[in-house]
C-alpha cells in the first residue's frame, strides 16, 4: 500500500501522460491495463486506484450497497416491454423489440440495446444513439 504523503505527487505525475504513458504506469503498478481508449478516463481510473491503495478504497458498507443496487439503467431511457424500436440501416428497416430480459432482433435476445445495435451495424455502437434516442444521433 502506498503512503498518503506520496499520493498528491503521484497523481500530479499522471497529468502530462498520453494514453501509452498511462498504460505503462498502470502496467508498472497493477499489471495489464484496462482496454480503455480515453486518456481522461484512464487517468481518472488510475488516480482512483492510487488513492484506493493509499487510503483504503471503498468501505464494506458502500461495496455492499453498490452490489445490491443491481445494473445501472441509462438516465432518461425508460423503455417498456413491448416497445419496438426501428431504424433504417444500409437500405433496410431494422426492428428491435424491448423485452423484460433484453432486446430482441431477428430472434436473438441481446442483453443491452448497444449489443443489439452493434450486431446490426457490424461495428461498435451506442444503442440509444443508434436508434435516435439521444441528441446527436445519426
Amino acid at each position: 500500500m502506498r503512503g498518503p504523503e506520496r499520493l498528491g505527487p503521484e497523481i500530479a505525475a499522471l497529468e502530462p501522460l498520453d494514453l501509452d504513458g498511462l498504460r505503462a504506469a498502470w502496467r508498472a503498478a497493477y499489471g495489464p491495463p484496462p482496454k480503455l481508449r480515453s486518456v481522461e478516463l484512464l487517468r481518472l481510473v488510475l488516480a482512483w486506484r492510487l488513492q484506493a491503495d493509499a487510503q483504503g478504497g471503498l468501505d464494506r458498507e458502500t461495496r455492499r450497497r453498490l452490489a445490491r443496487k443491481g445494473p445501472v439503467q441509462a438516465e432518461g431511457l425508460d423503455l417498456g416491454a413491448g416497445t419496438v424500436l426501428t431504424r433504417e440501416w444500409l437500405g433496410r428497416v431494422v426492428e428491435v423489440v424491448v423485452e423484460p430480459g433484453g432486446f430482441r432482433h431477428e430472434g436473438q435476445l441481446y442483453p443491452s440495446l448497444s449489443a443489439a445495435a452493434t450486431a446490426i451495424a457490424g461495428s461498435r455502437w451506442n444503442g440509444p444513439r443508434f436508434f435516435g434516442l439521444r441528441r446527436g444521433a445519426t
